[in-house]
């Protein structure tokens, strides 16, 4: 009781009231802060957190410690019920909370800092998604927590990787890899991750140095090599026209095929692979295709009926059709190297007829003609 007499008689008096409240009486009994609860009674050791103190005769509140740190008051009731306020960073461990305003200091309540286990990477965005398979491609990840991560590309690190200081920022660049798509993984001292979507690795465009020959016969079927590298699955055409019998080296480095037919002069060659296309400087001239020769015609005579085999033998025959004094031979077959045609002669007048053999390149007449008897 001599307390409170005491207290009433200096009002003005700093220090907090026993118990840390003024008790009852009129408007002007001095009131001093009383602390209930702090909600929540723990937190993070690194602090940021808000805290709600409750309690009573806490309006004008101007400092509230954590075990003697100043926290950050954000808000305070009108009634003067309650405070609340940023939790200041503090070791691990129980401290006191106490709140002062212009009447003294409250009671204390407990607060317990904890250590909060670190949280593992997360990853929002990998840019670019893709890149050669040569590797050296400029990445940004952009997530949260990434502060000491290393990230690794179908399971080979990547270089240069560098994080910003939010953690939230991780740019490095790619290692080499197969072509297609890869798993990459953020991995940081609180665990792993990995990223949606992965990496997808893209094999080089095709690189050419060489089509030899780069001119041959407008009837087609030239044998060429292109040498180059990154060739592998790769087509070609000549003036948009497939060639024929391509195939490619295991190192991908050469590759061989047949010209199609095509127009005479010189005509775009574009060599295409599943990773993009490329076109060949100089592109291919196709040239008119030789006369055809002749060497033999055998029988050299028969029936005027017509029906006789025979065969013309020579070079450059491919594509040939035969005539006998202007009459086409029947059943004209040439073998695949040009070298010989077979076929049965039509009726003819008897007499000797001229015999011409016509192939895309021209025409020539067999000397000596054809005999009907």
């Amino acid at each position: 009781m001599s307390e409170v007499i005491q207290q009433q008689g200096n009002p003005q008096t700093p220090g907090a009231w026993p118990g840390g409240d003024g008790g009852g009486g009129g408007e002007d009994w001095p009131r001093y802060p009383r602390l209930y609860d702090a909600i929540p009674a723990s937190g993070p050791t690194s602090g940021g957190n808000t805290v709600l103190l409750t309690g009573s005769g806490l309006l004008g509140t101007n400092q509230v410690t954590f075990g003697g740190v100043p926290a950050t008051i954000v808000a305070q009731d009108p009634s003067g019920n309650s405070v609340t306020v940023i939790a200041p960073a503090h070791a691990v461990g129980t401290v006191q909370v106490i709140a002062t305003t212009p009447r003294g200091h409250s009671n204390a309540v407990s607060y317990t800092y904890t250590v909060t286990p670190p949280t593992g990477p997360t990853v929002t965005a990998l840019v670019p998604t893709s890149g050669p398979t040569t590797g050296g491609t400029a990445f940004a990840i952009i997530g949260t927590n990434l502060t000491g991560g290393t990230v690794t590309f179908n399971g080979v690190a990547a270089l240069g990787v560098s994080i910003n200081a939010m953690g939230t920022v991780l740019t490095g660049t790619t290692p080499p890899g197969p072509a297609g798509n890869v798993p990459v993984v953020v991995t940081t001292p609180a665990g792993s991750t990995v990223v949606a979507g992965g990496f997808t690795y893209l094999a080089p465009p095709p690189v050419v140095t060489l089509l030899s020959p780069s001119s041959g016969s407008a009837a087609g079927g030239t044998a060429f090599v292109v040498t180059g590298s990154s060739l592998s699955g790769a087509s070609v055409t000549f003036n948009g026209v497939a060639a024929t019998g391509v195939s490619v080296n295991a190192s991908g480095t050469a590759l061989v095929g047949f010209t199609p037919a095509g127009s005479l002069g010189n005509v775009p060659v574009v060599v295409t692979t599943p990773a993009g296309s490329t076109v060949v400087a100089g592109g291919y001239t196709y040239t008119a295709p030789p006369l055809p020769v002749v060497t033999l015609l055998s029988p050299s005579s028969g029936s005027a009926a017509g029906g006789t085999a025979f065969v013309v033998t020579g070079s450059s025959l491919s594509g040939a059709s035969v005539t006998f004094n202007g009459v086409a031979a029947t059943g004209v077959s040439v073998n695949a190297s040009g070298t010989a045609l077979v076929g049965f002669t039509p009726a003819g007048p008897l007499g000797n007829a001229p015999v011409v053999v016509t192939t895309p390149g021209g025409s020539t007449v067999v000397a000596g003609g054809y005999t009907y008897v």
